[in-house]
């Protein structure tokens, strides 16, 4: 079975997928930035609107923007995110695990942190209005014996249709458990153990309906699970999908990235390539036309951001860029890719316009162009001591 151990943060992906109802790119929203508007379903796909104009067209004005990090000292670290501009002000730290490998938010009212080291999860409130994160009652949370924590998923909220979930899931050593979450904030085990094999990367689709997680330990592959609340975690049939031409023993698949539910991108750090595949309506996953496609040496991290991909290569201190092909999902790279930036993890804001990468000086953000070109924001790098992973949360419209 798949065994998650505290070794690496090299293999944990910091994620944040873009959700499959927010399609419509604009600037609006009193900021310079390129962001993306929820439409009602009876409006036109092609319909345009200024986002935050409170129209019938585009009902939505975004609330506050945060960052958070968690650091190798042991601390959880709070930025808020400029309106009119992506610079990082800091807010403040609080304790958190010393060894974690995942960091995510749920339903944008609650941040957890896993610690590897110890078996458990640490729980935060945030702040709606300033960001300041402070520890939930009973924090930290055991996740039991023999226990070993690692990376955090949960499905993305909307920010338009104030859509969200109260689930998140964590991978474990051998399984992937699955919390639900309180009004309090108090994750409780509902399904344990969910599966009989996981991976150290899982990604929740945009939906909410699918699970899926890369394992490295034969027989390997990508694993595919359906989310059903009241049944816990159940198979896709044909999991796990092997990725074509590649065994568990030559690619080590790592991170997993999620594209509009739509497609599915695994990086493989042992052959220097990034797997692809279509997801169908069944969670089935089928590879895309000349998967798996070429990276720089050792891609680790990946995200999506719009209509792009990008991975960090940790061998050669490169980040890998794609354009996402929406018909079919073939990468191409973007021109000048690979770009000489070195980081350990990344993220990107909730509408895809800045990409956030932890540097060996700081947090380091870049706007990203119409063509996916990345651009330093003012003020990058912002110091952040430390650390390791990353998670975007937007606060949802009042």
């Amino acid at each position: 079975m798949g065994k998650l151990m505290p070794n690496t943060a090299l293999r944990t992906p910091a994620r944040l997928s873009i959700v499959a109802s927010l399609s419509l790119a604009i600037t609006a929203c009193g900021t310079d930035r390129s962001i993306t508007c929820a439409l009602p379903a009876s409006s036109s796909s092609s319909a345009t609107c200024t986002c935050g104009s409170e129209t019938a067209a585009c009902p939505i004005q975004p609330g506050p923007e945060f960052l958070y990090a968690s650091t190798s000292g042991g601390q959880i670290l709070a930025f808020s995110v400029g309106q009119n501009n992506t610079a990082l002000t800091p807010i403040g730290s609080v304790p958190g695990p010393a060894i974690g490998l995942g960091l995510a938010a749920v339903d944008n009212q609650f941040l957890y942190a896993s610690d590897t080291q110890n078996a458990q999860i640490d729980g935060f409130s945030i702040d709606q209005t300033t960001g300041a994160l402070t520890a939930l009652a009973g924090s930290p949370f055991s996740t039991g014996t023999l226990s070993f924590p690692g990376v955090l998923a949960t499905p993305p909220g909307d920010v338009g249709s104030l859509q969200q979930s109260s689930l998140l899931y964590a991978a474990d050593s051998g399984t992937i458990d699955t919390f639900t979450i309180s009004t309090a904030g108090v994750p409780t085990l509902s399904v344990s153990p969910s599966v009989t094999e996981a991976g150290f990367s899982i990604t929740v689709d945009p939906s909410g309906n699918f699970l899926y997680a890369a394992d490295d330990d034969p027989p390997g592959g990508i694993y595919a699970f359906t989310t059903d609340t009241a049944q816990g975690l159940a198979e896709v049939p044909g999991s796990p999908f092997t990725i074509p031409g590649q065994t568990v023993a030559n690619s080590l698949p790592a991170s997993i990235a999620d594209w509009r539910g739509s497609y599915l991108y695994v990086t493989l750090s042992l052959t220097n390539q990034i797997a692809a595949f279509s997801i169908m309506s069944s969670g089935a996953l089928t590879p895309v036309p000349g998967s798996p496609f070429s990276s720089g040496a050792t891609p680790t991290s990946a995200v999506v951001a719009n209509n792009f991909l990008y991975a960090l290569n940790s061998a050669d201190g490169t980040l890998s860029g794609y354009s996402i092909d929406s018909i079919n999902g073939v990468l191409t790279p973007l021109s000048g890719s690979p770009f000489a930036i070195t980081g350990v993890s990344l993220a990107t804001d909730y509408f895809g316009a800045t990409l956030y990468i932890v540097g060996s000086t700081g947090i380091e953000a870049y706007s990203i162009g119409a063509s996916g070109a990345l651009t330093p924001e003012s003020g990058s790098p912002f110091a952040a001591s430390g650390a390791t992973l990353l998670t975007v949360v937007q606060i949802p419209p009042p």
